[in-house]
């Protein structure tokens, strides 16, 4: 598998798990959990899209 794959594969998992992290928080009754949940949901599809730029042979990191 080229690093390109590897990359790619892993900006798709932080996506599903960014995906699991919302569902959790939609489910979470715990006001404080929530937001924390989706804070985090966020910084992973952020983070996410910096490794698909990489991917696909962007230099710049996004900010």
């Amino acid at each position: 598998m080229s690093e390109q794959e590897d990359l790619r594969g892993r900006a798709q998992e932080m996506r599903d798990k960014a995906k699991d992290l919302e569902a959790a928080a939609e489910k979470s009754t715990d006001p404080a959990e929530r937001k924390r949940l989706q804070e985090k949901a966020h910084r992973l599809e952020d983070q996410s899209v910096q490794v698909s730029g990489m991917a696909s042979g962007d230099i710049y990191p996004m900010e």
